[in-house]
């Protein structure tokens, strides 16, 4: 009995947040070097307050130069500090979001063709594109902002407590006041950036599918309904952006209205202790006009941490919105059988280039059950001899090519046992046994690009003698010469449906050393002579190797060694009653 536990891509989900939210917690190299560019500011300041209080006690301008001096120094190594650790921030948050790119990529190649919960090819580039990118300010510039206001304030607080406490009092009452508003807005803006990133989605996803079925809207002519449909996702997603942007705007205006506020009530006092209406709050008994100064300089800078914070605040609501986006998808319940077995890898052009051999097939007490279906065939077994072509016979919709994807490994065994080539089909082994089977699913998909590419899928080993000889096997190089060098439209635009057919068998020819060929209605939408002339091609590739075929095409089950009809599915509460 196999089994792929659930929680194994949750477990991955988790591990990942995680590793994000210990990346937010823990100070990076940019967020340092931006903390220590905002120290920097309190030297500044008190050599401007000093240079006032000099020119003030009227000593002349050789006194206040080297002050002018030092501030303009320490200026320099102010930017340069700033836009250093701005520069490492953002290459670390890169690397974040590049690892994470991997892991949902690898989660998604992981996760069976048959799920129905995987998201749909427009959703999914979408959120790895251009919603992951979300995730780069939220990491780069949302840490460093976060440190700076964790240590800043209370660096210059510190600071302008001790040249007066009702200074730094005024300031510790209006600080706490922004936070809190800002968190109440912050919840709105996450929860508005949530739903922005999902109608995105959407609307990738919809616009993708009407443009791979276009000739069908225009052959029933509803492309005016779909193009009034796109507008309607495209408004939709209009209002939901402005409704984010409404919610970043409120935020400011918040920050803005209680930091005026705190600076406003420090110069008021700062400017009566002066005149001497007020004359508490000093510690040396009154302030000196250097003192005031620096004081007057230091209190914008105790709000401008919490001022960058606000504006990168809706990056931090965008970026878990796109965080939990990417986790939504590699949380797939059905993965294929060996996804978490880690195995030597193949290298490019390192496949095994030994000569093909047909393999066996044997099924124990085989439960057949579709993902998320209750219904499922009787336990199965069946025996199939090396070299042997079989037609898996039934009507449509029993089981047929669940069963095909069982034996491929890309559906989990709940219960019952497979062996290929007298060996068990399990974690351990799947990956491997891969390797020598070869697959045609019911709609082969065609890329963009030449034939040739389309055959080698990436398949540094097959080369252009390979791909003659594939095209040869498949009958497909007539067709191909009438168009020589000719680009492919992605989903087959320009091929019959029978020539989209030879084209995935001749990416089956192209894979050598697959000694069993698994192949699922190939001949289904196909005109009689046409799928007459797939069932020759097929007989022809499979010379030497064994093959499953799943059909209720009579004329290709009659073609193969033997037939086995399959029963029909029933409701588990019917086989339980």
């Amino acid at each position: 009995m196999q089994h792929t536990p659930s929680s194994s891509t949750d477990n991955r989900t988790d591990t990942a947040h995680a590793q994000l939210a210990s990346v937010i917690r823990r100070p990076s190299a940019g967020a340092v070097w931006q903390v220590f560019a905002g120290l920097i500011w309190l030297p500044q300041a008190a050599l401007l307050a000093w240079a006032v209080q000099l020119m003030a006690n009227g000593q002349g301008m050789a006194a206040v130069w080297p002050m002018a001096a030092g501030v303009l120094l320490l200026g320099l190594l102010r930017a340069w500090a700033e836009g250093h650790g701005g520069m490492l921030a953002n290459r670390a948050a890169r690397a974040q979001l590049s690892s994470l790119r991997a892991r949902v990529a690898q989660s998604l190649a992981q996760t069976s063709p048959l799920d129905k919960s995987r998201p749909a090819s427009g959703q999914a580039a979408s959120a790895m594109a251009e919603q992951a990118e979300a995730i780069v300010p939220w990491l780069a510039r949302y840490q460093s902002a976060m440190w700076r206001v964790r240590l800043l304030p209370l660096v210059i607080l510190a600071a302008v407590a001790l040249q007066s406490w009702v200074a730094a009092l005024i300031l510790m009452v209006a600080a706490p006041l922004i936070p809190l508003f800002m968190a109440i807005v912050g919840w709105r803006a996450k929860a508005a950036s949530e739903e922005q990133m999902l109608q995105l989605g959407h609307m990738n996803a919809f616009l993708l599918d009407r443009l791979r079925g276009l000739s069908t809207l225009r052959a029933l002519h509803a492309v005016e309904l779909t193009g009034q449909r796109l507008r309607d996702h495209a408004e939709d997603l209009r209002t939901r952006t402005m409704r984010v942007l409404r919610i970043a705007f409120m935020s400011s205006a918040v920050l803005e209205l209680f930091s005026a506020l705190g600076v406003a009530m420090v110069a008021v006092y700062v400017g009566f202790h002066l005149l001497g209406t007020l004359n508490f709050g000093a510690w040396g008994g009154k302030l000196g006009l250097g003192q005031a100064m620096f004081v007057l300089l230091l209190a914008p800078a105790f709000f401008e941490p919490l001022r960058d914070l606000s504006a990168v605040w809706h990056d931090r609501a965008a970026g878990e919105a796109a965080l939990q986006t990417l986790q939504s998808m590699q949380a797939q319940s059905v993965q294929i059988v060996g996804a978490q077995h880690v195995v030597d890898p193949v290298l490019p052009g390192k496949e095994p280039l030994s000569p093909v051999q047909p393999v066996s097939v044997c099924i124990a007490d085989l439960e057949v059950q579709a993902p998320g279906s209750d219904s499922r065939l009787a336990p199965l077994s069946l025996q199939i001899e090396a070299g042997e072509h079989v037609a898996l016979w039934s009507p449509s919709g029993s089981g047929k090519s669940v069963l095909l994807a069982q034996i491929a490994g890309l559906l989990p065994v709940q219960q019952g046992r497979i062996e290929v080539d007298r060996q068990a089909l399990e974690a351990g082994s799947a990956t491997q046994l891969r390797q020598r089977m070869a697959w045609l699913g019911q709609l082969p998909h065609v890329f963009a690009g030449s034939a040739a590419r389309n055959i080698a899928l990436g398949r540094n080993s097959v080369g252009p003698e390979q791909i003659a000889q594939a095209t040869q096997q498949a009958a497909l190089d007539e067709t191909l010469a009438h168009r020589p060098g000719a680009s492919l439209g992605e989903g087959g635009a320009g091929l019959s449906g029978g020539e989209v057919v030879r084209l995935a068998l001749a990416r089956m020819a192209a894979k050598t050393q697959a000694g069993l060929l698994l192949v699922d209605e190939p001949t289904a939408h196909l005109d009689p002579e046409t799928a007459a002339q797939i069932t020759q091609s097929l007989r022809h590739l499979a010379r030497g190797r064994t093959m499953l075929v799943a059909t209720h095409d009579a004329q290709l089950a009659a073609a193969m060694d033997r037939v086995i009809e399959l029963p029909l599915l029933r409701r588990v509460q019917e086989q339980t009653a």
